[in-house]
């Protein structure tokens, strides 16, 4: 049995005889003395399972499992409860990514970033379960002294707190300090990102690229909105279905959702003409539509720089989402919106946040002003329905009547 004392300071004791006959002191200092009794409780519940060898009663257990370190440590040093493991920051973290076979290169890429971010604003050798909420902050506040944009802050911490949240799952920590109000993790779309490419603009850019392929790797972004660069250097000859004017794509990026390894998109008007160039001059026998451009060394975005640059084009935002938004756009505007989300490969909602753009042009023809006003970024509008967009608008624009007289009752149409 263990007893509970008190001495004339206030200072409260825990005596007991151990699972080998050890006498032994657990000290509680100036604890209430309820909270003193329900201690003593677990104890005695902890020597008599060591001593019969049984498994730990449930509440006991749940109880051991919910102690702050400082009672936690006490126990343990008199032999009541095993040393919990503690592992350093860096330690646990490169296990981690190590262990995740399941993930892409890329993102195992940003993890590592991730990693380092930490690192270089904490000691890496400290202890997990040593961080504090205070700490996630003041890994926020750091990433912003670093002059990262508000998405990549909250990914970021995103991240981190994927981190933790493996290393409470493991009961390595005791909290995942990350998940907090205080720290938002959810990425939005950045407006001030966003940018609509005319199709004028995108032909002066092709215009300036120096081969077939990179002409297939622009019109491919802008014409069907595939992603780049994994979409494209995944499509291969025998994805191009000339006879029935559709592709079959393969994305890595949404594999692991129900029926989103790869989808069917048209073969649109405006891109045939690059498809059939760059299938012309392909070398006999050649597997993949995107041959030359495949190294991993190969940066096509600071490539696609330089050719806007050549064209004479203010660069836009984000080079290659902005087409792919670009594209979504156009589409939204003639098709169904489940039909275009199916050809792009995302959800309606992922559309209207981060792809489909109210351009000032609609703003004009809504109000019936054709006057064209160019966009803050640069990117000169559109005011007309593309040409090979345009036979499927006629068909789908309703025949147009009139409205009879208004008054009390609903308003009739005319006959």
């Amino acid at each position: 049995m263990a007893s509970l004392t008190t001495d004339n300071t206030g200072l409260r004791r825990i005596q007991f005889t151990d699972a080998s006959g050890t006498r032994r002191t657990l000290s509680l200092g100036k604890t209430p003395k309820k909270q003193a009794e329900t201690i003593r409780g677990h104890v005695e519940r902890l020597i008599q399972s060591a001593v019969s060898r049984c498994s730990l009663e449930l509440e006991t257990s749940k109880w051991v499992a919910k102690l702050d370190d400082v009672l936690r440590n006490k126990l343990a040093r008199v032999g009541l409860i095993a040393t919990r493991e503690t592992e350093s920051l860096t330690v646990f973290i490169s296990r981690y990514i190590d262990s995740r076979t399941d993930a892409k290169p890329a993102t195992k890429i940003f993890w590592r970033r991730t990693l380092k971010n930490l690192t270089d604003c904490f000691d890496g050798s400290r202890s997990l379960r040593s961080f504090t909420a205070s700490d996630a902050k003041d890994f926020r506040l750091y990433l912003s002294g670093q002059g990262f944009a508000e998405a990549t802050i909250r990914r970021t911490c995103g991240v981190a707190k994927q981190f933790f949240q493996d290393a409470l799952e493991r009961e390595l920590v005791d909290t995942n300090v990350f998940r907090q109000k205080s720290i938002p993790t959810t990425v939005g779309s950045n407006v001030e990102r966003q940018a609509y490419i005319t199709r004028e603009t995108a032909e002066d850019v092709i215009r300036a690229c120096p081969d077939a392929e990179w002409r297939l790797l622009f019109a491919l972004s802008r014409y069907a909105g595939l992603r780049c660069p994994s979409e494209h250097l995944e499509l291969k000859w025998a994805d191009i279905h000339w006879d029935q004017s559709r592709m079959t794509v393969r994305s890595c990026k949404t594999e692991h959702h129900e029926g989103g390894a790869q989808r069917i998109v048209p073969l649109f008007p405006e891109l045939r003409p690059y498809l059939d160039e760059a299938h012309e001059l392909a070398r006999p026998g050649a597997e993949y539509v995107i041959s030359r451009y495949r190294g991993g060394s190969t940066n096509l975005r600071t490539q696609l720089q330089r050719i806007i640059s050549k064209a004479g084009v203010k660069p836009w935002p984000k080079l290659w989402h902005n087409l792919r938004a670009s594209c979504q756009t156009d589409l939204a505007r003639v098709f169904p919106l489940k039909s275009v989300c199916d050809w792009l490969g995302n959800s309606a909602l992922v559309a209207m946040t981060n792809y489909i753009q109210s351009t000032e042009s609609d703003f004009q023809r809504a109000i019936g002003n054709p006057t064209q006003t160019p966009p803050a970024n640069g990117c000169q509008e559109q005011t007309t329905i593309p040409k090979a967009l345009g036979k499927s608008l006629e068909h789908s624009v309703l025949p147009s009547r009139r409205v009879g007289v208004t008054g009390i009752e609903p308003v009739t149409p005319s006959v």
